[in-house]
């Protein structure tokens, strides 16, 4: 395999405007076939989500009855408004053309259209998933590039064994761990950040109201942090482990560069590769956002909707979250494969 040191120069020096035609064509192909398969992924998430839903245990007219006093009659009646009453077949149809027209329905709970629903509830899950996605991002790179150049050194030996053990953690439980030490407290220590809700019931006007909901945000942020910047930590400390073997890293050291010189501008640049894949993929992530950190802490968002879906069951409220999310995944990660194509020369002449 060539070295990217020693690659760089004769591909600029041998491209010319017909080297440049087939290499644009290339990827066009390339980006085209798994735009195919995206949406071939997609057809098969409609009729998966469709089916999949319909085995869930519980009647949701009974369910969204009750309290109530209602005859049999009246719950016919109910189903029948609802299209419950319907064949599962003629069900499915009118879901996937509702679908391809962009109506997902009216919701059973809430008795207004889901694309409300979750447009309420989009900027919340983004605003703490992104948030959480943006620090996990940063601390994993950096420790990764510490401890891959730092290899087998104590700072390699701590973080990436306290990354694998929160890793390893569940996320319900470390989420209730936190909940009860800074939220609730213990004994002597009190509670100091909120738990629940993204606001406070008298939340005040201008930045202090940006400080009260920056407060609420500390612990499932925190939550969803630590258990995902481990994956970043350990893919860029094995790229950079990998990187550092290369010839042309020896090179440049041979040519009297300073090790952070040789660090930052060779062997960082080439070992982020695989790790800009997976912040690619995780952004697909961010748009479902963490349903069990939502959950755990009350947090407004389309994990908590997709939760307090499946409790009636509401069909339609499920279907539409669930869709919404697997469709934003499947996008991202074909735009992962075309980036990583496009990045990696390597690839592209594979």
């Amino acid at each position: 395999m060539t070295t990217p040191l020693k690659a760089a120069e004769p591909a600029v020096q041998a491209a010319g405007p017909g080297d440049e035609r087939p290499a644009h064509r290339g990827t066009l192909r390339y980006a085209l076939s798994k735009a195919g398969g995206a949406l071939f992924s997609i057809a098969m998430v409609i009729v998966g989500t469709f089916f999949v839903f319909r085995l869930l245990p519980g009647d949701p007219v009974r369910n969204l009855a009750q309290g109530r006093n209602m005859t049999p009659a009246q719950l016919d009646l109910e189903r029948r408004r609802l299209g419950l009453d319907k064949p599962l077949i003629d069900q499915f149809v009118d879901f996937v053309g509702d679908t391809l027209r962009l109506d997902l329905g009216t919701s059973y709970e809430y008795k207004r259209p889901v694309l409300d629903l979750i447009g309420e509830r989009l900027g919340p899950t983004l605003l703490l998933a992104g948030t959480g996605l943006a620090i996990a991002v940063s601390l994993g790179i950096w420790q990764g590039t510490r401890a891959g150049w730092r290899h087998g050194s104590r700072f390699d030996r701590v973080s990436t064994g306290a990354s694998l053990l929160l890793w390893s953690v569940p996320t319900f439980w470390l989420g209730l761990l936190l909940m009860m030490v800074f939220g609730v407290g213990i004994g002597p220590i009190p509670g100091l950040f909120p738990f629940r809700g993204i606001e406070s019931v008298d939340a005040p006007d201008g930045f202090a109201y940006v400080l009260d909901v920056a407060s609420h945000m500390v612990l499932p942020c925190l939550t969803l942090v630590a258990v995902v910047y481990a994956q970043y930590l350990l893919v860029m400390r094995s790229s950079l482990l990998e990187e550092v073997s290369q010839d042309y890293v020896t090179v440049a050291r041979a040519k009297g560069l300073r090790d952070d010189d040789v660090r930052r501008r060779h062997a960082v640049p080439n070992a982020l590769l695989p790790t800009v894949t997976l912040v690619f993929m995780r952004i697909g992530f961010v748009v479902g956002g963490a349903v069990t950190v939502e959950t755990i802490f009350t947090w407004p968002g389309l994990g908590q909707l997709f939760y307090e879906a499946v409790r009636v069951p509401d069909f339609t409220l499920m279907q539409g979250t669930f869709l919404l999310i697997t469709v934003a995944v499947i996008v991202m990660n074909t735009l992962a494969d075309v980036v990583y194509h496009l990045l990696d020369p390597r690839v592209r002449s594979a």
